[in-house]
């Protein structure tokens, strides 16, 4: 089993910063791939990021050049850096991390004001 425990969110102004962290814990070696993603209301949940073991990202395209994936193997932390936040990027935020099977964050507040 894999626990995954992630930082507060928040409420920040349109161009602001946010950075999210996800710990995890328990079975890690098993943790190939870790990731965010997030779900706005009345949506589907959506891939934000991910980053492999060996540090390479993926980012939607919506994000690219905003946001920065990375990760802390010695601490087991997934980062999230958020620049230049806007209201569409409001949404709970869920830290992931797949391995046996997909393990999820508890979800954390992104509000971006206008």
């Amino acid at each position: 089993q894999v626990q995954l425990v992630q930082s507060r969110g928040g409420l920040v102004q349109a161009g602001g910063s946010l950075r999210l962290s996800c710990a995890a814990s328990g079975n890690i070696f098993s943790i190939n791939l870790m990731g965010w993603y997030r779900q706005a209301p009345g949506k589907e949940r959506e891939l934000v990021a991910h980053i492999t073991v060996t540090g390479l990202t993926n980012y939607r395209d919506s994000v690219k050049g905003r946001f920065t994936i990375s990760r802390d193997n010695a601490k087991n932390t997934v980062y999230l850096q958020m620049n230049s936040l806007k209201p569409e990027d409001t949404a709970i935020y869920y830290c992931a991390a797949w391995g046996q099977r997909t393990y999820w964050g508890q979800g954390t507040q992104v509000t971006v004001s206008s």
